[in-house]
């Protein structure tokens, strides 16, 4: 069958925020459309071997090839990430990275729609690494990104089983010394009502467009 618009998760959490935000806005679109999980899959990071040059084929045997075959055909793309350590995921970065292979000489995405979703905690990291997305998109990749979607995410100490004790807890970096997990509950993208409702309409909106 084929799709219309692709939806990718860098995030490596089972069912995460991510994960379901990118998925609100595929069904919101209306359209045929596919759900891609990163962490399932084996795409590494761009090997710099220039073999994709001739044909905008990358070479490498892992799982990226058939994934770009997905993205070449589809109209659409969402991708979905996270921020651990103030910097984009380690798997939609490699994705990122793979992204050279079709933009070099002839762009095979010039022109495709796009939105991205961001998961983090702090609101300026939130805002620099969404720039960043923003710069290889639309610049380098010279595809139409018609919205960014920023979810507030939640902390790993909260749940690891050792926020309360652990000498090096993000509890007490973000919260202070006498913070405690149980002060501080998992918050739910469906609760945060703005970020649910923008996800409808970017869906929308792209059916629209599409």
């Amino acid at each position: 069958m084929d799709i219309d618009i692709l939806g990718i998760s860098g995030s490596p959490v089972k069912n995460s925020n991510t994960d379901r935000l990118v998925k609100a806005v595929l069904k919101a679109t209306g359209l045929k459309s596919e759900f891609v999980k990163l962490s399932n899959m084996n795409v590494r990071p761009c090997l710099a071997c220039k073999k994709c040059v001739p044909d905008n084929i990358c070479k490498v045997k892992d799982d990226f090839p058939a994934l770009a075959e997905k993205i070449k055909n589809v109209k659409a793309l969402i991708i979905g990430a996270y921020i651990p350590y103030g910097q984009i995921d380690g798997f939609t970065k490699a994705l990122l990275e793979r992204f050279w292979s079709l933009r070099h000489v002839n762009n095979l995405l010039r022109g495709k729609l796009c939105a991205t979703i961001l998961t983090g905690l702090i609101p300026d990291i939130l805002d620099q690494v969404n720039q960043a997305l923003a710069l290889e998109l639309k610049e380098y990749e010279r595809m139409d990104l018609i919205g960014q979607l920023k979810i507030q995410g939640n902390l790993p100490c909260l749940t690891c089983g050792e926020g309360d004790e652990c000498e090096m807890s993000g509890v007490k970096v973000l919260y202070g010394p006498d913070a405690k997990t149980s002060n501080y509950g998992y918050t739910r993208v469906e609760d945060q009502e703005k970020v649910w409702e923008a996800a409808v309409e970017i869906g929308h909106l792209i059916s629209e467009r599409l």
